[in-house]
């Protein structure tokens, strides 16, 4: 065998090999991906601007197996009528929630929050103060003015067993691909 031949034997090795590497890695991503996450679309406005309608997200159905939601997570749940939703957590188990002239309040004091998450204009059943069991949570939609969640009774405090899991990455649009952080 002469050198050019030896030359294009090994050129020829080494792209069969980065080729099966780059299948392995974009297999092993999709395994990982498909197996602890769950495809969402979302439909309407009430979480924009985070998330828009159609818009694809991946829910990591292991989140919540070990551990609870936090404060701000953005999660998905079942309704009562079988519908999955998507909400921010507001309230946590144990809490006294209350919205007081478009402030929310978590045991008498004013939530503090980043992007205006502390206020909303329609109190709802919150007009009153609302105790969370050991197992429920208060849910809001981050576009308030257009959201159906825990401030109405048709969804009212969510259980913990309601919650399918966070959400974790936008997937589509490709152009708006990022990880949600809560």
């Amino acid at each position: 065998m002469d050198f050019y031949q030896y030359e294009e034997t090994n050129l020829l090795r080494r792209a069969v090999n980065w080729i099966v590497d780059i299948i392995l890695v974009i297999a092993f991503a999709w395994f990982t991906v498909y197996t602890f996450g769950t495809e969402i679309k979302i439909a309407g406005h009430s979480m924009s601007p985070v998330l828009e309608s159609n818009d694809v997200v991946l829910m990591n159905r292991l989140a919540y197996d070990f551990g609870s939601p936090d404060r701000f997570d953005i999660v998905v749940f079942q309704r009562e009528d079988s519908r999955e939703n998507v909400k921010r957590v507001i309230g946590l188990p144990g809490e006294t929630v209350q919205i007081i002239e478009g402030i929310i309040y978590i045991d008498g004091k004013p939530l503090e929050a980043e992007n205006g998450l502390e206020s909303v204009s329609l109190a709802g059943l919150a007009e009153n103060p609302v105790k969370l069991l050991e197992d429920e949570y208060f849910l809001l939609g981050d576009n308030r003015d257009s959201s159906e969640d825990s401030r109405f009774i048709n969804i009212g405090n969510v259980k913990k067993e309601q919650i399918l899991g966070k959400v974790w990455i936008r997937i589509l649009p490709v152009t708006d691909f990022s990880l949600i952080g809560s």
